[in-house]
């Protein structure tokens, strides 16, 4: 079928070999009947190619499902260091999400570079494609995909960037610019330490207001913790809608927030600070319990730190 849509584009829309195609195609009626009879000779000349064995038919294997086999088969029966594997697939499951490994292309993996070097490190964003790289490397030598997609995407060049503390002002300023969304979670982790992702995927049962402190359950160490709160983060907390589950709530998703880069670049650049990263609020934090008096040990425990 070829049909305008609302937009006054055409549309074609049509089954072949069980699968619905509907797309917008051409600047006119005639021209989308032509790329539709082509687009149905191409299904259907694929179909009998692998009908005959012609051509070998995609594999259909999800992320999710590989990386399992990946951890249980590779990582943890060769790799004194398999935990790592484990928490560099965490971001990665949860961009690649409901994806099979042959959707998975070089410029979705870039743009998953992009995104993660604004909320972590350059050497954090490495191991993490460096994972992704064993994981297809092994994924093609167990025929469960024909190619390598990470191959081809190039890892930072790292310059060890120096840890970014925030001065008094600075906070002012950067909180006076942000969105009233933001200086919430801004707040938090200034005055917390914790990780962008515990702040984001907080449910109102993680935080115990009679004892003054948040429960971490899925920390990146794999170990739960509880998180002493100040009387700011209190009074941020208290001020908040409690009608959801999660404290920082995606209305659209019906989920938590999953990404601020956007609106935190912004309020960085009303406030004219350069150079700043939001895992740089737990540096700041910690640089702070330091300076207060608070011994190392007890830092670390707060911030999650493996000792």
């Amino acid at each position: 079928m070829v049909q305008l849509n609302k937009k006054g584009k055409w549309v074609i829309d049509f089954t072949c070999n069980g699968k619905r195609i509907r797309r917008v195609v051409g600047h006119s009626k005639e021209e989308a009947k032509d790329v539709m009879a082509s687009l149905r000779r191409k299904l259907r000349s694929e179909a009998l190619s692998e009908e005959y064995g012609l051509i070998r038919p995609k594999k259909k294997i999800s992320f999710e499902d590989f990386s399992t086999q990946f951890l249980e088969l590779y990582s943890k029966q060769n790799k004194r260091s398999w935990k790592r594997d484990e928490y560099s697939l965490k971001p990665l499951l949860a961009f690649f999400k409901n994806k099979n490994l042959s959707d998975i292309t070089p410029d979705s993996i870039e743009k998953y570079k992009k995104m993660r070097r604004e909320e972590v490190s350059l050497a954090t964003v490495n191991r993490e494609l460096a994972c992704l790289k064993t994981l297809f490397a092994k994924a093609v030598e167990w025929d469960k995909t024909e190619n390598n997609p990470a191959k081809k995407v190039k890892l930072y060049k790292e310059n060890n960037i120096k840890e970014r503390i925030l001065t008094p002002e600075e906070e002012r300023k950067l909180l006076d610019a942000a969105a009233p969304h933001l200086k919430d979670i801004l707040t938090i982790a200034l005055n917390t330490g914790m990780r962008r992702n515990e702040i984001l995927g907080l449910r109102w049962k993680d935080i115990n207001f009679s004892k003054g402190y948040i429960n971490i359950e899925n920390s990146k160490s794999g170990k739960s913790r509880k998180v002493p709160m100040n009387s700011l983060v209190l009074d941020t907390f208290r001020t908040m809608d409690k009608t959801k589950r999660y404290v920082f709530y995606n209305s659209h998703t019906k989920r938590c927030l999953k990404n601020i880069s956007t609106s935190f670049k912004s309020a960085c650049a009303e406030a004219k600070i350069k150079n700043l990263r939001l895992h740089d609020l737990r540096h700041t934090c910690a640089t702070r319990m330091i300076e207060a008096g608070i011994d190392l040990v007890t830092v670390s425990k707060i911030l999650g730190h493996s000792l």
